[in-house]
């Protein structure tokens, strides 16, 4: 008898909550006290009177495992919606990132010109480094990040993923 494994899989979920202290520590704890790992997270105020805000979590699970995440989470008071945006159907993520690159001479060329290529923005320059604004999928930054490595990356910030369902409903 074999028993197999389930693979995880990347999933982005939207969780809408109240807008109250302690919330992303109460949501923070039940992954790690369940070893679950959380691979990027965002929270934003989506209510006009600054009740009710959205975090956006990246985790990767099992099919069983994330169903039990899903549970855990509807189950906390200051939780009203929890959806799956990967498993609800067409979504678009994004994600912002600095990043600081130093070089002079042919190096400072290819740096101005790999970011032309990624549609990176120059937002600071000085006559020995670039700060690039890029947004885009994790896989487009990760690739402009290890490009950048070969002519002289410093620095890297990180926004972590935003996700929205595609559609006139709402998540």
């Amino acid at each position: 008898m074999h028993i197999r494994e389930e693979q995880p899989e990347r999933h982005t979920l939207a969780v809408l909550v109240d807008n109250e202290p302690g919330i992303l520590a109460r949501i923070a704890g039940l992954f790690s006290g369940r070893g679950y790992n959380i691979e990027s997270l965002t929270v934003t105020d989506v209510s006009e009177d600054e009740a009710v805000s959205r975090i956006t979590i990246v985790t990767s699970a099992s099919a069983g495992v994330l169903e039990q995440i899903i549970a855990q989470l509807d189950r906390l008071v200051p939780v009203h919606k929890v959806v799956d945006l990967t498993a609800a159907g067409p979504h678009v993520e994004r994600e912002l990132a600095l990043v600081k690159v130093a070089g002079t001479g042919d190096h400072r060329i290819e740096a101005l010109r790999l970011a032309d290529v990624y549609r990176a923005r120059v937002v600071d320059a000085t006559t020995t480094s670039f700060i690039f604004e890029v947004t885009g999928g994790s896989e487009k930054i990760d690739k402009f990040v290890e490009l950048m490595r070969e002519v002289g990356l410093i620095e890297v910030a990180r926004t972590g993923i935003v996700a929205i369902a595609r559609g006139k409903d709402a998540a």
